[in-house]
């Protein structure tokens, strides 16, 4: 008499083993060598996969990405304004590594290359031709953040950037803090352009710094942490802005107020679709600074 089949269940992915465990998400057997551990029962690899698949990566507080921990956008940031004064000293020579003016060269006339970008209303430069933002040379509120008058200059913004920006971007995320560092920025660029005289030129990543500072500030009163030690720093900043020649106080103060509104943006905003909602945040501001070059640029025009 010839033995009868077995019925017992096989692996659906080794059907010549038989098995008496099952997924506990799909219901399919699985052998000893298919099933992974679950929090309940066990759970074949497909299964596993999905799940990894449809597993949200980790995000900050402030629904950033945790890749901020890196600090690769505050790397980009020192790495850029390091190359851009290389080029300037190369342009301009020691000059522009030793500066001049005041402040033991902190402020220096510049190079061609700060000429070039730095931010400025509107003014005949040597080559006997107006130049200026005024004139359609918008490019000059966003290189102005990338140009300094001197070696001291940089170096000073740089180590601001270096201790700031790592905590902002670990907390916020790469792209969140991108956007805050860019407004702040911009921010205080067209605060200069709009409210120094049209021939006065300024540069400088100062104008991001100063909002950055803020936002480390409004990041911890948003987290409930002590911020106690950054204000010194604002306080002895700001008495520098008053007191020192040649440094531009709407730039300062226009960074830190762009500053502290994009960060109000960031992490004053609570789920559902709180990226939606920063978004629309950042975007307005952004709008609000446009807007006040433009009426700036017709008055000039005008």
């Amino acid at each position: 008499m010839s033995e009868a089949p077995s019925t017992a269940p096989v692996c659906y992915r080794h059907p010549t083993r038989e098995t008496l465990i099952t997924c506990s998400r799909c219901g399919r057997p699985i052998c000893t060598s298919c099933m992974n551990d679950a929090s309940v029962g066990h759970q074949c690899p497909d299964c596993v996969n999905e799940g990894r698949r449809s597993q949200r990566p980790a995000r900050t507080a402030f629904g950033g990405s945790r890749a901020g921990h890196l600090g690769y956008v505050t790397t980009a940031i020192i790495v850029i304004n390091s190359l851009v004064m290389l080029a300037s000293a190369v342009i301009g020579g020691p000059r522009a590594l030793a500066g001049s003016g005041s402040w033991f060269g902190l402020l220096g006339s510049g190079t061609g290359l700060t000429d070039w970008g730095e931010v400025l209303g509107v003014a005949y430069y040597p080559d006997g031709e107006l130049h200026g933002i005024a004139t359609g040379e918008w490019y000059r509120l966003v290189t102005g953040m990338f140009l300094h008058y001197g070696l001291l200059h940089l170096l000073l913004n740089m180590l601001l950037v270096a201790q700031l920006g790592r905590y902002l971007e670990a907390q916020l995320g790469p792209l969140r803090f991108a956007a805050l560092y860019l407004l702040a920025g911009l921010g205080g660029n067209v605060a200069a352009y709009v409210f120094q005289a049209p021939n006065q030129p300024s540069a400088g990543a100062s104008t991001a710094t100063f909002g950055l500072v803020i936002a480390v500030i409004v990041v911890n009163r948003r987290m409930m942490r002590d911020s106690s030690q950054l204000v010194p720093l604002l306080v002895v900043n700001l008495i520098f802005t008053f007191t020192i020649p040649g440094i531009s106080i709407a730039g300062h103060l226009g960074g830190l107020v762009a500053g502290a509104a994009a960060s109000v943006a960031l992490v004053y905003v609570n789920r559902p679709n709180r990226g939606l909602k920063q978004a629309i945040g950042c975007t307005l501001i952004l709008l609000a600074i446009v807007a006040a070059a433009v009426y700036r640029t017709q008055g000039l025009l005008g």
